[in-house]
C-alpha cells in the first residue's frame, strides 16, 4: 500500500501596520479599500520600516493625514486578507497588524492612495458597524473603551 503524503498549502505571511486615528470631535478615521471595502487605515510594512513608521505612512496615503500624535501602542492581531471582491476572506496571506492608536488635530481627508479612494471621519459608536473584516471589527470592540 504506497502513502500519500498530503501537502496543506500554508499562506504566505504578511507584516501591515496602521492606526486608529482620532479627530478633536472625538470622531476615528475610516479608509474605503479598493471601494469595495471599509477598515481602519493601514498597510504594508515595507522592507527597511519600522511598524510605527510603516503606520504613519499609511494613515497619510490612504487619507491624507500627517500631523499625528502618539496615543498608544495597541499591540497586533491576525487575520487573513480580504478577498478582492471585499467580501469574505482569502486565505492565501495570513496577515499580523501592528496597531496604534494615534489623535490629530487635521480635519480634511484627502486619499493619496488611488486603491483607498475614500477616507470618512466615523463616530465611534459606529465603527465597527462599517469595518468589513469580522477580525477588524473584533479588534476594534477589543480597543474601544480605551479611545
Amino acid at each position: 500500500m504506497t502513502k500519500v503524503k498530503i501537502m496543506e498549502n500554508k499562506p504566505e505571511e504578511s507584516k501591515s501596520a496602521g492606526g486608529v486615528v482620532v479627530n478633536a470631535k472625538g470622531e476615528i478615521l475610516v479608509v474605503s479599500q479598493k471601494g469595495n471595502s471599509w477598515s481602519l487605515p493601514k498597510g504594508i510594512i515595507e522592507d527597511g520600516e519600522d511598524a510605527f513608521s510603516a503606520a504613519k505612512r499609511e494613515i497619510y496615503e490612504e487619507s491624507g493625514i500627517n500631523e499625528l500624535e502618539l496615543i498608544s501602542d495597541f499591540g497586533s492581531y491576525s487575520r487573513f486578507k480580504i478577498s478582492k471582491d471585499g467580501k469574505g476572506e482569502d486565505s492565501s496571506v495570513l496577515k499580523t497588524i501592528f496597531m496604534f492608536h494615534f489623535k490629530t488635530v487635521q480635519m480634511d481627508l484627502k486619499p493619496i492612495d488611488k486603491d483607498n479612494p475614500e477616507a470618512r471621519w466615523i463616530h465611534k459608536n459606529e465603527v465597527a458597524n462599517l469595518l468589513t473584516h469580522p477580525k477588524d471589527k473584533e479588534f476594534f470592540l477589543s480597543i474601544k473603551d480605551e479611545i
